[in-house]
């Protein structure tokens, strides 16, 4: 009989012994139970997160409806709403014989609105043929987010919008859309270059650049008006909204003094002479001798006004009012009449012209070689002598000459107003350099443009009395009323006798013996001076080339036109009676034909220009 093991009797009693700080088992374990909490205290909890929430969306609601209710009215309205400028149709401008110069016709001008364009490269293939930009520049355009609103073309035919409404967007079968026009207007110049010079341009904008188109923009632009409406998430404009409007006020139409046949023929005449003696650029002026009005003033080159952005800067400009120069020998009559008026010397004063004169260090010369001559007053005036001109100013001095060529006008405004003129160039006597006091007798040394050449020789013209020149005849308001510039305030530079002996002496320029004998005109007597002075380049600070120039008047027993030509520096010639003689010749005889100014059949009387 096996016995039992006492060490493990031992160990079974040890592992049932009960541990320090353990229960005894009491029967089978059971699983934890978690203690919900109470449904009455759950539900009031969600009650009251709830309330809050229904109460923040209250107050919300308040403020949206309530307090900012007009806030966000207004900006739903302004997202609705849409204003266009109305322009004002731009005036008229007509020539002295109501011929249209510049007119306003009805135009469109194309916009966008990218947010509401669906496909921008393919809206820009759509309009790019149909608006005439390139589809890169619409493309950029079109999808210029997050803009509303972008220029796709200015200056459109209603026409073309018509065409572009009818455009069917291909993805959709509708068409397209975000695309709108407004209303504007176009410049148009009908005659093209014709007196563009004088007329100006427009900027992009639409207001007057250069010209009477900037001088009277204030009178022809009038006031743009203002409409409002309404339109719908597409853009398209909502019928039975309501709107604003102010209507545009017109702008005033304006009259020139401008013959508008003449003019054609003037520029015909210089574009011919500049091409012919690739000459720099023209002049052509042409004046009625008692009014002052200016009847035609050409220059060439010139600019097409439709496209101004075309021509450069300097061809946009008015030479004849613009750029200065110095006169030479056309200027002789100014010190021929001081002369005359001071009682220093008559037309038949006589002098003992050298074939050199030495002042101030220099040796003065004419044109012409020659040896000692004996000519008369006249004859220094006909064989346009420097030297003589010289020997005669000296009997009056510089002040006296100074005075005299104020009265005419000389470096001051000619009172037209225009854009960008300048008024020329003369200094005091006291300034004057040594060589000053003997050029200026003769032209150089000082400076002027071709306008004040033109008033120069109408006021001899008009028996010694100035009467500013005047461009602009009258303006027409809305309700039709003319209004009318000041009158030009006539001032006298010297005696009618005077202005009568210098035109006698005018007249043998055009003679046998004279500088200009071939400047004639069947049935008229004429009366004119050549000129030809050395061009100062600002471009250098030095003399190159010449200014060669013709002025005169007809008939000269009733002067009734002047006309006053320029060439600068022509490369073909540089005498002004061969290169300025023919163009004032064609513009004259056209001028006095149209004006209806009979021939006199006349002769002149001849004074003697030799001792």
């Amino acid at each position: 009989m096996n016995r039992p093991d006492p060490r493990a009797a031992a160990a079974r009693r040890a592992q049932s012994r009960p541990r320090a700080g353990r229960r005894p088992a009491a029967g089978p374990r059971r699983r934890p139970t978690v203690r919900l909490g109470e449904p009455t205290r759950r539900l009031s909890t969600a009650v009251g997160l709830l309330a809050v929430v229904l109460a923040l969306m209250a107050v919300r609601l308040v403020q949206v409806q309530g307090v900012q209710a007009h806030g966000y009215a207004t900006v739903a309205h302004t997202e609705r709403l849409r204003t266009l400028d109305l322009p004002a149709a731009r005036g008229t401008i007509f020539d002295r014989d109501g011929q249209v110069l510049a007119r306003s016709v009805e135009a469109r001008t194309i916009t966008a609105d990218p947010m509401l364009v669906a496909d921008a490269a393919a809206y820009a293939h759509l309009l790019s043929a149909k608006l005439g930009v390139d589809e890169p520049t619409l493309t950029a355009r079109l999808a210029d987010r997050p803009k509303r609103y972008v220029v796709l073309a200015r200056d459109v035919d209603p026409m073309v919008w018509r065409a572009v409404q009818a455009i069917v967007d291909p993805g959709t079968g509708r068409p397209i859309t975000g695309v709108f026009a407004e209303p504007s207007s176009k410049r148009l110049f009908p005659a093209d270059e014709l007196a563009a010079n004088i007329l100006g341009f427009l900027d992009a904008s639409g207001r007057g650049a250069g010209g009477i188109e900037r001088e009277f923009d204030q009178i022809l632009a009038g006031r743009p008006g203002k409409q409002s409406f309404e339109r719908d998430r597409r853009g398209n404009r909502i019928a039975t909204a309501g709107g604003a409007a102010t209507e545009p006020v017109a702008g005033q139409d304006v009259q020139l003094t401008i013959d508008r046949d003449i003019q054609w023929t003037a520029q015909q005449a210089i574009t011919a002479k500049v091409h012919e003696t690739h000459a720099a650029s023209g002049t052509v002026v042409v004046q009625d001798v008692h009014t002052g009005e200016i009847l035609a003033v050409a220059t060439y080159p010139t600019f097409d006004p439709n496209a101004p952005g075309k021509a450069p800067d300097a061809d946009r400009g008015n030479r004849a009012l613009s750029q200065v120069y110095e006169p030479g020998s056309i200027a002789k009559i100014m010190t021929m009449a001081a002369l005359i008026e001071s009682g220093a010397a008559d037309a038949a004063t006589r002098l003992t012209v050298p074939g050199l004169l030495h002042r101030a260090g220099h040796v003065l010369h004419d044109d012409v070689a020659h040896g000692t001559e004996h000519l008369t007053l006249a004859g220094v005036l006909a064989q346009s002598s420097n030297i003589g001109t010289v020997l005669a100013a000296d009997r009056i001095g510089s002040q006296v000459l100074y005075r005299y060529l104020r009265l005419f006008g000389i470096a001051q405004p000619t009172g037209l107003g225009f854009p960008g003129e300048s008024r020329g160039i003369l200094a005091d006597p006291v300034k004057w350099s040594g060589t000053q006091r003997y050029t200026v007798p003769f032209g150089q040394g000082f400076a002027l443009n071709a306008v004040q050449v033109a008033s120069i020789y109408s006021t001899i013209a008009n028996g010694g009395v100035r009467i500013a020149p005047q461009l602009v005849k009258s303006w027409t308001d809305a309700t039709g009323r003319r209004h009318f510039p000041t009158p030009s305030i006539a001032s006298r530079v010297v005696s009618d006798q005077t202005a009568a002996e210098v035109t006698r002496m005018m007249e043998q320029v055009v003679a046998k013996g004279g500088t200009a004998p071939d400047v004639k005109i069947d049935g008229y007597r004429v009366a004119g001076k050549t000129g030809t002075a050395q061009f100062a380049d600002s471009a250098c600070g030095c003399y190159r080339g010449y200014t060669a120039s013709f002025a005169g008047f007809a008939p000269a027993e009733a002067p009734r036109i002047v006309v006053s030509v320029t060439l600068q520096q022509p490369r073909n010639g540089h005498f002004g009676g061969m290169l300025g003689g023919p163009v004032f010749v064609r513009t004259m005889t056209f001028a006095l034909q149209a004006l209806g100014v009979q021939p006199t059949g006349t002769r002149a009387a001849r004074i003697p220009i030799t001792w």
